[in-house]
């Protein structure tokens, strides 16, 4: 029983990391109706950033580095949409794919020639895990829940509570309706980049601050964005929560019966197996 409800936890844990993944790439099919495959990246490269804002010449403590680690991260996106996808707004989903496709290439290849192709970390001790009905937690994972808790609910009261949030949400249901009607979509656009990219970078902190650092954590993290994206719907920003939790308690349930080592690959297969039988999800055409 024990090691059930350690596994649980861990899903928890790992569930609410790939929450914050899910939701800004879901954020970005909402508001421009494509499918971010750099969103991978901007996860990598969060976790990035903070590794060089703490390692010399800045050598700045870890709870100061966060902050401007997250802002390299949004000016990352803000970049990538500029000089990107914004030149092909109009452009099919196909011609989008592919340019995400190639910069997510190369966004990890400049990483990688940045710091190598080796396993990093932050350098942070182990500390000593509470125990609480035979469950184990340590200060990283506990900041992880809190963190996310966090951006929950600033995510919540953005969208729902402000005059921003509710142009973003118009933008979303329909872009030229709400062009007619005065919204600056525009301003939408960016902020929905912004709020995307800066979950990403937080969620890759968090990851890192967790387990490490490599350039391919971004790759594997984004199947696993997508994943839970499929399973609380594409553009549903409270379902892709939803489905970072289920993902997170899949495969950590999962190690109950299969090897560690094919953890990773339960997000996979629940991706594959919503595709064959929504593939209108990602063309945005139903084929029956």
């Amino acid at each position: 029983m024990d090691i059930f409800l350690q596994s649980v936890v861990n899903g928890i844990l790992a569930g609410c990391i790939y929450a914050l993944f899910a939701m800004g790439l879901t954020l970005i099919y909402g508001v421009l109706n494509f499918v971010n495959f750099a969103h991978g990246e901007l996860i990598m490269w969060g976790a990035y950033f903070l590794y060089l804002f703490i390692s010399e010449p800045f050598s700045l403590p870890l709870s100061v580095a966060v902050a401007p680690a997250i802002l390299c991260t949004v000016c990352l996106g803000m970049v990538m949409d500029f000089a990107i996808f914004r030149p092909l707004r109009k452009a099919d989903r196909l011609t989008l794919l592919i340019a995400a496709m190639g910069l997510s290439f190369l966004l990890r290849n400049a990483a990688q020639f940045f710091w190598g192709a080796e396993v990093r970390t932050y350098g942070l001790e182990i500390s000593r895990g509470f125990q609480f009905l035979g469950v184990s937690l340590t200060a990283q994972q506990i900041l992880i829940i809190g963190v996310t808790v966090a951006c929950v609910i600033l995510v919540y009261l953005l969208f729902f509570r402000t005059s921003l949030g509710k142009s973003m949400r118009a933008v979303s249901d329909n872009l030229d309706l709400a062009r007619v009607v005065g919204i600056n979509a525009r301003r939408s656009i960016r902020a929905a980049w912004i709020v995307s990219a800066a979950l990403a970078g937080t969620g890759g902190i968090l990851l890192a601050l967790d387990t490490n650092l490599n350039p391919e954590m971004g790759v594997i993290n984004l199947v696993k964005a997508f994943a839970a994206t499929l399973i609380g719907g594409v553009g549903n920003l409270w379902g892709a929560l939803l489905g970072g939790l289920i993902i997170g308690l899949a495969e950590n349930l999962s190690v109950l019966v299969i090897s560690p080592g094919y953890k990773d690959a339960v997000a996979f297969a629940i991706m594959v197996g919503i595709l064959l039988t929504r593939p209108y999800l990602v063309t945005g055409k139903r084929t029956d």
